[in-house]
């Protein structure tokens, strides 16, 4: 039952409505399903991000619970798209993490009613606080994507598009730790009674949890490229050196 409903969705996604007024080829609207995907969990890292809990190595963000799914999705776009493809997704996520900072400063500004759910310092304590961690967010991410997509097309060069677990987590090795002392160090310095041992501290164990999870969502990627190879007719993208775009 299962098997039956992955390959009416794959069909339906390929196929599209059997007379649509507008058609989109089946990479098309694959590319716009992964980037939606991405972009909400984006987003939605970045809202939650500012609660913790608890876990075996320490408190950690529970932003962590959704910003794998982007590690995944980066590769998925990068391997099938190339790096073109990847860097467009990288915009539209940051145009998107802006565009909610922006709503959240405005919302936050605006006067609070009386019988409003929220009252003014509820509010400024949730979403206000989210507008900071979107800051150092957009940062990190554009920081730590950009270095993600480099550094996957080159393992993907070096390897001639073989041995897929090697630039999956090889990209995110170096990235997440950059990605995860850039936010962490504009987010929690100036905080009191957040000093840089505990700042360097909740790096350390945010990021071997992201190893710990890079290599943990392995059979997933390899899964998700065989399901868009076999299901969709799909191909990667051709390595650099190969007949990949220019940088």
């Amino acid at each position: 039952m299962e098997k039956e409903s992955l390959a009416l969705a794959a069909r339906s996604l390929r196929d599209g409505h059997p007379d649509p007024a507008w058609s989109l080829g089946v990479e098309q609207r694959l590319f716009a399903v992964l980037a939606a995907i991405f972009v909400t969990c984006l987003v939605l890292g970045d809202v939650t991000g500012g609660k913790a809990f608890e876990t075996p190595v320490g408190p950690v963000s529970v932003g962590m619970t959704l910003f794998p799914v982007t590690f995944l999705l980066t590769d998925v776009i990068n391997d099938f798209y190339g790096r073109k493809g990847a860097r467009f997704v990288t915009a539209i996520g940051a145009g998107m993490a802006t565009l909610a900072y922006l709503a959240l400063v405005v919302t936050t500004a605006l006067p609070t009613d009386k019988d409003s759910y929220f009252q003014g310092g509820e509010y400024t304590k949730i979403f206000g606080g989210s507008s900071k961690l979107f800051v150092a967010s957009i940062v990190a991410y554009v920081v730590g994507q950009l270095l993600d997509i480099n550094v996957f097309l080159f393992w993907k060069r070096l390897t001639r598009g073989k041995h897929l677990w090697l630039r999956a987590t090889g990209s995110t090795l170096l990235s997440q730790l950059v990605d995860t002392a850039t936010i962490n160090a504009i987010f929690w310095s100036g905080v009191a009674g957040k000093e840089w041992d505990w700042i360097g501290a909740k790096i350390v164990r945010e990021y071997l949890l992201k190893v710990f999870i890079a290599v943990a969502l392995t059979p997933v990627v390899y899964g998700v490229h065989g399901v868009i190879i076999r299901w969709l007719g799909i191909e990667p993208h051709p390595h650099e050196g190969g007949a990949d775009e220019p940088a």
